[in-house]
């Protein structure tokens, strides 16, 4: 793959060998973040989960203290009192059955997290093959599926993510902004992982955090030492 020369330059600060604490890596990825936009960084984590064993699966929610730097829409679906509810809450778009055409045959995706009611799943599960592979069907352990509606967008609105192992039980989440201040990536970053190593499944054995990897959008990647995150 040919890179482009600013990229070449900003890997030449890193140092592929080395397996960096968790400072030094947020120093360096903020350093060869040097595209035109503000660029998301971003932490993958590999661990030492079997996601095709369901007691190994890892899925779940955390509010980052300082945000992600990125303006989160929100749709909710919910009826009556706690479709007013969202509304006050500041939820983006609220509905129900009406949507689902919309959705469905106008591939309309003008929101970025789905939050619903549990009386709502019914509706909302006819959406799953649409919104499934997008990784937007609301879920309860996520705090997606909920009752209180307010709690829900407010902490999305507030930087809460979900984290979940992907097919090669790898979680791949934003932790801020390049424009972000060093302290304030290692602050998002180390409330991720203190949330990751809580939900360690008790039948993982051995080594938990295989590798893990802090990128900018544009940037090399930058490995962080994943003894010292236990």
């Amino acid at each position: 793959m040919k890179r482009g020369k600013k990229y070449v330059e900003a890997a030449k600060a890193i140092d592929r060998a080395t397996l960096y604490d968790v400072a030094d890596a947020v120093s360096l990825v903020k350093k060869t973040a040097v595209a035109k936009f503000d660029e998301t960084i971003e932490a993958h984590i590999r661990t030492g989960c079997d996601g095709r064993h369901a007691d190994q699966q890892i899925r779940g929610a955390v509010v980052l203290p300082h945000g992600t730097g990125k303006k989160v829409r929100i749709l909710v679906f919910a009826k009556d009192a706690k479709a007013a509810e969202a509304e006050a809450a500041g939820a983006d778009y609220v509905g129900g059955e009406e949507l689902i055409p919309k959705i469905q045959n106008e591939n309309w995706f003008e929101f970025d997290v789905v939050v619903a009611t549990p009386d709502m799943m019914g509706v909302v599960g006819r959406l799953g093959r649409v919104l499934g592979p997008k990784g937007l069907m609301p879920n309860p352990k996520a705090g997606t599926v909920t009752m209180d509606v307010t709690k829900a967008v407010q902490e999305i609105k507030a930087g809460k993510i979900e984290y979940r192992l992907d097919k090669t039980n790898i979680i791949h989440v934003p932790v801020g902004k390049a424009s972000f201040t060093e302290e304030q990536l290692a602050d998002n970053f180390q409330t991720l992982i203190d949330a990751i190593n809580k939900a360690r499944p008790a039948t993982v054995k051995g080594q938990f955090l295989k590798s893990v990897v802090l990128t900018s959008t544009m940037g090399p990647s930058v490995k962080v030492n994943p003894m010292k995150l236990s």
